[in-house]
């Protein structure tokens, strides 16, 4: 038997010229920006040329280069390996496919389509749901791979058990490292989203706060949490409360600040940058006696132990890993709208 996991990720420039066309990639999703397409790629090249030189500022503070698709690279060795372990007479490859940039769908859908699997499994490296991550990444994948063999996918798992150890023990070792200092308060920052996108029943916020109560849960040492999100662009209003609001109010309360990039698997721009310097730098602006940031689960083994079982127990159709499932007013939640056939109502 052959078994192709594929890994969803959203990508990243391999270089400061490639900032201004993954923008591009970007904002001319429909699942981004909901304007037909003419408008569409007017907008997504008009931000992506006045967008360009910020983006690409922050790009060079991590050399150059956004790092999402090593670190994905390396999970994807690590999965391979550990899927490998369990089943040895499954001959099991883990590819990737990123939305924005490469590797993208249709030279990834090559290379399973020449690997010739008897089954595939969707895996999003997104543990929460939304249509504009998840849903997206799974709709251009079934445009670039309509061929044969049996597909699996997983449309998310916000508190599974080995997901929320690996944030957990993230944060105690960093809380630990400094020597556990008190009246911190653990701040679970999540990229945010249009609250129109959740009020058109995107389960996303739910599902980020169910992953935050399922870590905090794991630490009864810090019980001071909240949700917060980051990111905000455009005059939409987003999701709240932002985490600029959050660090505004940790200085008023006088608490310091563990933050915890609980939508993210992997280092990204929004952590090495927008959490690691321009947060940092307000917390220090206002005062904020301790900010501290945790790392992300990358490769820890919880995680990909997680991954794996998401894997080996992934619906014939599709739908969640762990113990969540959607409540009935999120009508956008892939599980909930899977027809018969496996694909997305």
């Amino acid at each position: 038997m052959k078994r192709a996991v594929v890994l969803f990720n959203l990508g990243g420039p391999d270089s400061l010229k490639a900032v201004k066309p993954f923008l591009f990639n970007l904002f001319r999703d429909p699942a981004i920006i909901q304007l037909p397409a003419v408008a569409r790629y007017a907008l997504a090249a008009l931000i992506s040329t006045t967008r360009e030189k910020v983006a690409q500022a922050n790009y060079a503070i991590m050399g150059g280069r956004s790092p999402l698709l090593p670190e994905t690279e390396e999970q994807a060795r690590a999965l391979e390996a550990e899927l490998i372990r369990r089943a040895p007479g499954v001959e099991t490859r883990v590819f990737i496919s990123m939305r924005y940039w490469k590797p993208r769908a249709e030279q990834t859908a090559k290379a399973v389509a020449a690997f010739a699997p008897d089954e595939i499994v969707l895996l999003p490296l997104y543990p929460q749901f939304s249509t504009t991550t998840t849903g997206s990444s799974i709709q251009d994948w079934r445009r670039a791979y309509p061929g044969p063999g049996r597909s699996r996918t997983v449309c998310c798992y916000p508190n599974a058990a080995g997901v929320a150890a690996a944030y957990a023990d993230g944060i105690r070792e960093t809380w630990e490292a400094v020597g556990r200092p008190a009246d911190i308060r653990v701040l679970f920052s999540a990229h945010g989203l249009p609250q129109k996108v959740v009020d058109a029943g995107d389960p996303y916020e739910a599902q980020i706060r169910a992953t935050a109560a399922a870590v905090a849960a794991l630490l009864p040492e810090l019980p001071e949490w909240r949700v917060s999100f980051q990111s905000r662009v455009g005059r939409l209003k987003w999701l709240e409360p932002s985490t600029e609001d959050e660090i505004r109010k940790a200085a008023e309360d006088g608490k310091g600040l563990l933050i915890c990039p609980i939508a993210f698997v992997s280092e990204h721009v929004e952590t090495l940058v927008e959490l690691d310097h321009e947060y940092a730098q307000l917390a220090r602006e206002l005062g904020v006696d301790v900010y501290l940031r945790a790392p992300t689960p990358r490769v820890r083994p919880s995680f990909i132990a997680a991954l794996a079982d998401a894997v080996e127990s992934a619906s014939p159709e599709i739908g969640p890993f762990g113990p969540w499932l959607c409540p009935s007013e999120y009508g956008k939640c892939a599980c909930r709208r899977a027809d018969a056939s496996g694909r997305a109502a």
